[in-house]
């Protein structure tokens, strides 16, 4: 089997666009009390509420691109997506805007659970590494991508123009899978989608050490990851706060991408998560105990790194079949909305009750339960 790399490149690109998603409202969120005044903090749900969609739907995404199945889903969700970036660049009412944000939430979802799946199942067993390492990034990419052009495209034109921006490149993707995107072979018959069986299939992912495996480790990583990126600056030198903030995500991409994908060569991608959690104990003591260390912050930058597409790559390894990883997938997104939303706030409330020092103690204590979480499944998964 070999792995068709252009076709791989493209759904990456489908990702950074659902990455965009958040972005593309997260960057101009200074500009929104101008178009919505007097909305207070109202403001924060349209930024919130993709967040919030996954954390309650997330599994559900999971089951329901397994039965609708994975192409149509994922072009589905892209067509979904430029739909409600050219809506919103009309700059409708606010509750308009929120409600588009559901729905935006919903397409999100399903970009992120099929696309991945998508990747595995074409991907050559000695590719997935890397492949599944740059699926990894595109948070991080589409991110940085954003404030180095989206900004000065509303700065030019105003926010309408990066929603347009927006809603043409996922439209443009739609087209091209459509053309390019193979429909993958089709599983065993799923069992008809309703609550009950929602419940039941939750209950089967979240049992299973298996399926539930990298999204318990990925509720850790996004707790730590946003959230230290988020309250460090005031603890940084000022003259290099700047730089270190920029290199931050670069240095976890670039680790990602390359001791990470040599190591998945050689290891499970499990053990590459633990070594990437043990890492990010260390460093976090680093930082406990030389307050805002540049060096520590990159080497904790780059142990989350390994993290990152690790994650992502154990997911086809505990799992065969489209079905499952789909499923394993959903449950990563449910799980990293819901570290991305509990661990900015609860990691600010600290450091207005301890100051600095309760920071890198909450973090690393973050980073040992995503390790004792995968050693446990680990001796779960031996025992079945």
């Amino acid at each position: 089997m070999k792995t068709p790399f252009p076709l791989i490149f493209a759904l990456w690109g489908a990702g950074l666009g659902a990455a965009a998603q958040y972005g593309k409202v997260s960057v101009v969120f200074d500009a929104l009390p101008d178009i919505f005044p007097g909305a207070g903090a109202a403001l924060g749900f349209v930024v919130s509420l993709v967040g919030l969609v996954g954390i309650v739907f997330g599994v559900v995404a999971g089951l329901v691109v397994a039965r609708v199945r994975y192409r149509r889903a994922l072009i589905g969700a892209l067509w979904v997506g430029a739909g409600m970036s050219a809506f919103q660049a009309l700059l409708p009412s606010l509750p308009l805007l929120l409600a588009s944000r559901v729905i935006e939430g919903a397409s999100h979802l399903a970009i992120v659970v099929a696309a991945p799946t998508l990747i595995a199942q074409l991907s050559a067993p000695r590719d997935r590494g890397l492949t599944l390492s740059l699926w990894g990034t595109f948070f991080g990419v589409a991110f940085a991508v954003l404030s180095l052009l989206g900004r000065p495209l509303v700065a030019a034109w105003g926010v309408p123009a990066l929603f347009l921006a927006h809603s043409a490149y996922m439209a443009g993707f739609a087209v091209f899978l459509s053309a390019r995107l193979k429909r993958l072979p089709p599983e065993a018959p799923q069992p008809l989608l309703n609550l009950g069986q929602i419940l039941r299939d939750h209950g089967t992912i979240y049992r299973s050490p298996h399926l539930s495996a990298p999204a318990a480790g990925w509720l850790f990583y996004t707790f730590c990851f946003v959230s230290i990126l988020t309250v460090l600056p005031p603890y940084l030198v000022p003259e290099l706060r700047n730089m270190i903030l920029a290199a931050m995500p670069i240095v976890s991409i670039a680790v990602s991408m390359t001791l990470g994908v040599w190591l998945l060569r050689h290891v499970p991608a499990v053990r590459v998560v633990e070594l990437g959690f043990a890492g990010s104990v260390l460093c976090l003591v680093w930082l406990w105990t030389v307050p805002g260390a540049p060096l520590a912050c990159l080497a904790l930058a780059a142990a989350l790194g390994l993290i990152q597409g690790a994650s992502f790559a154990a997911v086809p390894q505990l799992n065969d079949g489209a079905a499952a990883q789909a499923q394993a997938n959903g449950a990563m997104a449910q799980m990293g909305n819901l570290g991305n939303t509990l661990g900015t706030p609860v990691i600010a409330a600290v450091l207005l009750g301890f100051g600095y020092a309760g920071m890198p103690v909450v973090a690393g204590i973050a980073c040992l339960g995503g390790l004792f979480a995968h050693l446990i499944l680990g001796r779960l998964r031996k025992q079945t």
